[in-house]
C-alpha cells in the first residue's frame, strides 16, 4: 500500500522541479539555475529535460543559450556531464569536481595518464585553442597525438575529462552533431568564484529548493558530496530551508513553498527523458515508484525514458524517428484509463513539438 506521505513527497517534487506548469521562468539557464544542474550525457534528452520545464520553448532555444554562453555543458559533479547556468560554472566546478578527480586518480594511472602526461595535455589543448578557437573532440585528439600522448581507447576521453574537472576545458556549441571544446576562462570570462562556505550554502539552498523535500543523503548523492560536508552546508542555508519529517525521515524543503509539504495532487502527465532530474536527482527514489506495477521495473527502466502521472512512473516509453516523425511507443505499468491515455498523448505531442518532429502519437 502506497504511503500517502511518500505521494506527497513526489507531489511537492513535482511542483519544485518546475513540472507543474507554474513557472514563471522563460529562460533556459534561468530553469537550470534554479535546478543547479541538468545530467546531460544523453544530449536531446538534456535539452527536453529543460524543455519540459519551460512553457513553448523549442530545442533551438536551449541550443540557442549555449551559443550565447548562458548556458554550459560541462563536468562540475559525479564525474558526469551536465548543463549549468553560465554563472555558476565556475564555482560548482571548483567545489565539486576535485573529489570525482581524486576517486578517478587510479584509474587513470592504469591508464598512463599521470600529472606529466595531464600537464602536457593542458599545454598542447591552451595553446590550440587560446584566442577563443573550439576544437570537436577528433581534432583535439590529433593535437594530443601530434605532442606524443596516444588517445587510444578510452585515453583521449579521460585526458579531456580530468581537464574539464582542472578547470580548464568545457563544451562550446555543437559543429554538427560533435560537441566542440573550449576553454572554460576564455569561454565564460568573469564567472565567479564563491568561498568554499559559501558555495556549499549556495548549493544546499539550490538543491533543496528545487529538489525538495530531500534528505541530507540525497543531497550528498546528487552533489557528489561526503555527508560530512553536506550536513553543514544544509545548516549553513539557515532560514532558506524548511525541515519537515516525512515518512519517518528528516527532509528540507524550501521555506517560500509556505511552511508544509503540498499534499494536493497536480494531475499532470509528463514524459521525460533519460537521466531526468525527477528521478535522478535523488539517492532514494522510492517516493516516484508508488503506482501498481512500478516494482517490476528495474533500475534502467527508471533512469531511462519514464511517463510520470502526479509524480508517480506509470510508463517507459520510446522514440523512434522516422526522419522528421516520431512514433512514440509505450509500455504501461497497468491498463491505463482513456483519460490517462489522453493526457500523455498531449505530453508526448510536447516532445514532439520541441524537437520539430510530426508525432504519430502514442502506440
Amino acid at each position: 500500500m502506497a504511503s500517502s506521505a511518500t505521494k506527497d513527497i513526489a507531489r511537492h517534487r513535482v511542483r519544485a522541479q518546475l513540472l507543474a506548469r507554474t513557472t514563471t521562468l522563460a529562460r533556459p539557464a534561468e530553469v537550470v539555475g534554479h535546478l543547479g544542474a541538468v545530467q546531460a550525457q544523453d544530449y536531446a534528452g538534456a535539452l527536453w529535460a529543460i524543455g519540459v520545464r519551460l512553457a513553448g520553448a523549442r530545442a533551438t532555444d536551449v541550443e540557442r543559450a549555449i551559443e550565447e554562453r548562458t548556458l554550459v555543458r560541462t563536468w562540475p559533479m559525479r564525474g558526469t556531464l551536465h548543463f549549468v547556468a553560465s554563472a555558476d560554472a565556475r564555482w560548482m566546478v571548483d567545489l565539486l569536481a576535485p573529489r570525482a578527480a581524486a576517486g578517478a586518480a587510479s584509474r587513470l594511472r592504469s591508464m598512463g595518464i599521470d600529472e606529466r602526461v595531464v600537464s602536457r595535455a593542458r599545454r598542447t589543448l591552451e595553446k590550440q585553442l587560446e584566442g577563443g578557437r573550439r576544437l570537436t573532440r577528433p581534432a583535439a585528439y590529433r593535437a594530443l597525438e601530434q605532442t606524443g600522448i596516444s588517445t587510444r581507447g578510452e585515453r583521449g576521453l579521460h585526458v579531456l575529462w580530468r581537464l574539464a574537472h582542472d578547470g580548464v576545458l568545457c563544451l562550446g556549441p555543437r559543429e554538427g552533431k560533435q560537441p566542440t571544446l573550449v576553454l572554460l576562462e576564455e569561454w565564460l570570462p568573469g564567472a565567479k568564484r564563491l568561498p568554499r562556505d559559501e558555495a556549499l550554502a549556495e548549493l544546499a539552498r539550490r538543491y533543496f529548493t528545487s529538489h525538495g523535500p530531500a534528505t541530507d543523503r540525497d543531497f550528498a548523492w546528487w552533489s557528489g558530496l561526503t555527508l560530512a560536508d553536506a550536513r553543514p552546508a544544509i545548516d549553513s542555508a539557515g532560514k532558506a530551508l524548511k525541515q519537515e519529517t516525512l515518512a519517518g525521515q528528516p527532509h528540507w524543503f524550501a521555506t517560500s513553498f509556505g511552511g508544509r509539504v503540498s499534499t494536493r495532487s497536480t494531475g499532470l502527465a509528463h514524459a521525460l527523458p533519460p537521466y531526468d532530474e525527477l528521478l535522478v536527482g535523488y539517492a532514494d527514489r522510492t517516493a516516484a515508484l508508488q503506482a501498481p506495477g512500478a516494482v517490476r521495473l528495474t533500475p534502467f527502466d527508471v533512469l531511462g525514458p519514464v511517463v510520470v502521472v502526479d509524480g508517480q512512473v506509470v510508463a517507459t516509453w520510446r522514440r523512434p524517428v522516422r526522419g522528421r516523425r516520431a512514433a512514440c511507443s509505450i509500455s504501461w505499468l497497468t491498463s491505463p484509463s482513456k483519460a490517462r491515455t489522453t493526457r500523455v498523448g498531449r505530453a508526448l505531442g510536447l516532445y514532439a513539438r520541441f524537437f520539430g518532429f510530426e508525432t504519430e502519437g502514442p502506440r
